[in-house]
């Protein structure tokens, strides 16, 4: 009943940016807590950055990437910049509903 669309993923060089769009569909009234998680190869799904109270983000990604939110849209962004091979992973958009939902996922490689 609620669906998570996302968009945006694709490959890039070390260095350059992407953004990722979500967007929340479905019988929804106020979503608490939007956010990003992303799963490498080998290892496993971690928390990116999240917003709800306040704004969390991982070490590996502060002063990199940024995310925000379109309430009224139901839509969580993530701005990454200065993308490094390791941010390679499929990311996953997450909002909580009442319960737990997740996209997904779309497919971030960056390259040497």
């Amino acid at each position: 009943q609620v669906q998570l669309v996302e968009s945006g993923g694709g490959l890039v060089q070390a260095g350059g940016s992407l953004r990722l769009s979500c967007a929340a569909t479905g019988r929804i009234f106020n979503i608490r807590v939007m956010g990003w998680y992303r799963q490498a190869p080998g290892k496993a799904r971690e928390l990116v950055a999240t917003s709800g109270a306040g704004t969390v983000y991982a070490d590996s990604v502060k002063g990199r990437f940024t995310i925000s939110r379109d309430n009224a849209k139901n839509s969580v962004f993530l701005q990454m910049n200065s993308l490094k091979p390791e941010d390679t992973a499929v990311y996953y958009c997450y909002a909580y509903v009442g319960a737990a939902y997740w996209g997904q996922g779309t497919q971030v490689t960056v390259s040497s």
